[in-house]
Parts: structure tokens; sequence; C-alpha cells
């Protein structure tokens, strides 16, 4: 089993990142388009459940601030996607329930976008959609880590 790099705050540089995350894909199956959007929204309804459960208002807020702006993010991602492609995705019908904390939430969601965000082909639009995606998670995890 591997270990994120990302989590451990340990810096590898661009070669290395490239091993890890081909050796973690590796691990792991590949997913459709419709897979890795759902597991998106998903994270959507885990930061509005971790929202409402948090008490601390800091957090509250950081996590109120991230699930409304990646649920227009995600949208837009769908959208080039279906007009991109000419069709209209399928969805699977499994939830993931959040993870224990906010943190490890967002840790989770950040390592499933760079490992998987190739379902959604190489289109650079719809990648750089997607890297406004990672963004936001960072940010939210920087307000999380440190903003108390």
């Amino acid at each position: 089993m591997l270990v994120s790099p990302h989590r451990e705050g340990i810096f590898l540089g661009n070669a290395m990142k490239k091993h890890f995350l081909e050796a973690l894909r590796a691990e792991r199956p590949a997913k459709s388009p419709g897979e890795f959007i759902m597991c998106l929204l998903h994270g959507v309804t885990n930061a509005h459940i971790l929202h409402l459960q948090s008490k601390s208002y800091a957090e509250h807020k950081a996590l109120g601030s991230y699930y409304d702006d990646l649920g227009d993010l995600v949208d837009s991602v769908v959208e080039q996607y279906q007009g991109l492609e000419a069709r209209i995705l399928n969805y699977p019908i499994e939830y993931r329930p959040p993870a224990d904390t906010p943190i490890a939430e967002l840790e989770y969601m950040l390592e499933y976008v760079r490992v998987y965000r190739g379902a959604m082909g190489d289109d650079s639009a719809i990648q750089n959609s997607i890297d406004e995606i990672a963004a936001l998670m960072q940010s939210t995890l920087y307000k999380l880590r440190f903003l108390k």
C-alpha cells in the first residue's frame, strides 16, 4: 500500500510524483466519467453533512463555502464534457459516506481527483476546470488546518 506524499507533507520531485501516481493507478481500477463525477457529487453532500455537524465556526464557514463552490465547479465540468462528447453521462447509484473528519474527507477527495481525473479525457478546458476543483480542495484544506 502506497502512502500519499501529500498527506505526509513529503516533497517529491515531479518524476517521483509521476511514479507515485502511476503506481497508485495500477493498484486501483480505472473509473468511468460517471463514476468520477459521482464521487465529486458525493463530496458536495459529504461536505454539507460535515458542515452541519461542525462545532467550529471557522470549519463551518470553510465547509459551507467549499460545498457551495464545489457543486458549481462539478456542474461546469459535466456540462463541458457532455457538450464535447455529445452524450449524457450515466451515474452509479452507490453512496460513499463522509470520512471521520473534514480534513480526512478533503484529503481523500484531493487524492481521488489526482488519481482519476483522466477519466474525463484530455480536453484542456475540462482538465483546467478539474484544476479549479483541486485548487478549491487545497485552499479549503489550508483553511481547515490553519484558520481556527
